[in-house]
């Protein structure tokens, strides 16, 4: 295939779109989130993983996969995970059977603080897919997306 293979420059195009739209769908919420809760997209994101651990075989996540889940590199999300906890939003505790493990729970103020601003990551959302929805180019994924299965 060549640079100029139609192929490729619809890939390229349907990238650029997905790109387009989370990029919107992003800073829509982060300008909502930062004005009504002074949080990050990413700190709400952070909350929201880490707010669904529960106490059962593989409940808790290593900061590996809380990195996976809020898509930063472990170090990002370590130091993420210190702001939040300097905030007094999260606590981090050793593990109870494997003393070189350390698990990370949202405290109670971090659970306020999400139940709070969940309504406007929600509304916020919903009005970025709605914006998109009115781009020509941006229509068919938001589609896709309103159309996927919730996780199980």
């Amino acid at each position: 295939m060549t640079a100029t293979d139609p192929a490729l420059t619809a890939l390229a195009q349907g990238w650029c779109a997905l790109s387009l739209l989370h990029g919107r769908i992003e800073a829509h919420i982060e300008r909502a989130l930062q004005a009504g809760h002074d949080l990050s997209v990413r700190e709400y994101s952070l909350l929201d993983v880490l707010s669904r651990q529960h106490d059962g075989e593989g409940g808790h996540l290593q900061m590996k996969q809380v990195a996976d889940a809020v898509v930063l590199s472990q170090s990002a999300t370590t130091r993420l995970v210190t702001r939040l906890e300097d905030r007094g939003l999260l606590a981090r505790y050793l593990c109870p059977t494997d003393r070189r493990g350390i698990y990370t729970d949202v405290s109670e103020a971090g659970l306020r603080l999400l139940a709070e601003a969940r309504p406007t990551n929600d509304k916020a959302l919903r009005e970025a897919l709605d914006q998109a929805a009115q781009n020509p180019e941006l229509a068919p994924l938001v589609r896709v997306v309103e159309t996927l299965p919730a996780p199980t």
